[in-house]
Order: C-alpha cells, then structure tokens, then sequence
C-alpha cells in the first residue's frame, strides 16, 4: 500500500532554509539535500509505520547523508510532514509550533 503523503507549510519552510543554507555553502549541494530528503520521502511514503515513535504520536525518519529529521504523523490512509529539522535542534519544543 502506498500511503498519500503531505507536507506543512511548517515543514516546507523548514526544508526551504535548509536548502538555502546548503546551496550557500556550496553550488548544487542544495539539491544533494533535497534528493536525500526526496529518498526520505518515498521509505515513508512505502511503509510509515516502520518509523519509531519519537514524541508522542509523532514519528521521526533520519536522512542518511544530512543530519536532519523528518517528523510526521500517519492519519488514517495519509502520512502528514510536519517538520524538518536539523539534528542539533530542539524537536519536541519545535513540534508544537
């Protein structure tokens, strides 16, 4: 079963700063970011529930080159992204806004 999944305005301005972050660092490593969020993305898509728990009904998938977390929630028959954020950062506290 493939699961519908969205992103929230939260979790796209999250990826946003990110990517510019990224591509300010380096020409093109922007988008090295994005297709490892993108390959993040498509496991979830696959199979959500093979994601542990991380705070309360939130699940949370790593990327594998980039020290980020992709937090969610499944709803239902749709996965919905909250955020998306750095590894160093505070996550319970940023799930709540």
């Amino acid at each position: 079963m493939k699961w519908q999944v969205s992103i929230r305005a939260q979790a796209r301005t999250d990826l946003r700063a990110a990517y510019d972050w990224y591509e300010g660092q380096c020409s093109g490593l922007g988008d090295e970011f994005m297709a490892a969020i993108a390959e993040v993305l498509l496991r979830v898509e696959q199979n959500p529930e093979a994601f542990p728990f991380y705070h309360r009904d939130f699940h949370r998938a790593l990327t594998r080159r980039f020290p980020y977390k992709v937090f969610f929630q499944i709803r239902n028959d749709a996965v919905v992204v909250f955020r998306v954020l750095h590894g160093a950062q505070e996550h319970k506290r940023r799930l709540r806004e």
